[in-house]
């Protein structure tokens, strides 16, 4: 099944005096916030592409999004269409870190310590000269 490449999704602005603007997406049941519009909308993009980016990944099935004009908004709110492009999300999630739990000799780990040996570093380099990874 082809992923989508690019989602566009309703949010609710809603503006207060003195705080920051709240940004939920009703159809995810999710919201962040941001301290001007600008803030408010990559704060938006940023929690759309993770949230879908989790629904992908889980299997799950992903919502439609409600059409912008029926959008129910109250006097001190917005709706704002918000797009996300997921191959880039999708990209940064591959050159994320993982944990990996090593076993080695107590003498060894000590003498490596002791030299302040960086043990993940040395771990990526052996991993990629025995996959000739360069």
């Amino acid at each position: 099944m082809k992923k989508v490449e690019r989602y566009f999704y309703p949010a609710v602005f809603t503006y207060e005096p003195d705080q920051e603007i709240a940004v939920d997406f009703p159809d995810l049941q999710c919201a962040t916030s941001g301290v001007n519009d600008d803030d408010a909308l990559l704060s938006a993009r940023e929690l759309l592409g993770c949230v879908l980016y989790g629904l992908e990944e889980d299997g799950e099935t992903i919502p439609s999004p409600t059409p912008l004009a029926e959008v129910e908004m109250h006097p001190n709110e917005r709706a704002v269409l918000v797009d996300v492009y997921m191959p880039s999300i999708r990209q940064a999630h591959v050159n994320r870190s993982v944990n990996r739990t090593v076993t080695l000799p107590a003498w060894l780990n000590a003498a490596a310590l002791e030299r302040n040996i960086n043990f993940s570093q040395v771990l990526q380099d052996a991993l990629k000269a025995q996959l000739h990874l360069g």
